[in-house]
């Protein structure tokens, strides 16, 4: 199974791009893993945030072809604990899935159409957090679910 995240405009801050690369590399010796950066609309910022979503999801969902299955990273989807996530991941895996998307949207989050094509969603937490730092935190869960599913010492009880 490869597995893709597909994300709104570039990381900008150093920090969490020396991060994303370290678990990138981690990430790559489980599964094949890419991580789509798809450019912003352009000359935007002065437009409302649903003119902004609706734009951000056309982009989204044109990206959408390179998956089997694709699931929205967004606040209102079902929060998993570690262990409930790498099991999602083997179920997957088991399943056939040969490409697992992950969206991440905007900082205003998804457009309606985007919900309408993608029911499926997962939440990180409760809590809000950029859409740049939600990468890190992603890649960190994926590879810490990978570690889970082959009994590997990173992720302690």
């Amino acid at each position: 199974m490869k597995i893709s995240i597909i994300t709104l405009g570039a990381t900008q801050e150093p920090y969490l791009k020396e991060g994303i690369a370290l678990y990138e590399k981690r990430i790559r010796h489980y599964v094949p893993f890419e991580l789509i950066y798809l450019n912003e609309p352009r000359n935007m910022k002065s437009q409302p945030e649903s003119v902004l979503k609706e734009h951000e999801g056309k982009i989204l969902l044109s990206a959408l072809e390179k998956t089997d299955q694709s699931v929205l990273l967004d606040v209102e989807g079902k929060q998993l604990d570690s262990f409930a996530f790498s099991a999602y991941l083997q179920k997957a895996m088991n399943m056939g899935t040969r490409n697992l998307g992950f969206i991440i949207g905007g900082a205003f989050g998804f457009s309606k159409e985007v919900y309408q094509e993608i029911p499926e969603r997962l939440s990180l937490s409760c809590m809000t957090f950029s859409h740049q730092l939600i990468r890190l935190v992603f890649l960190e869960q994926l590879y810490r679910a990978f570690t889970i599913i082959r009994g590997e010492p990173y992720h302690h009880t």
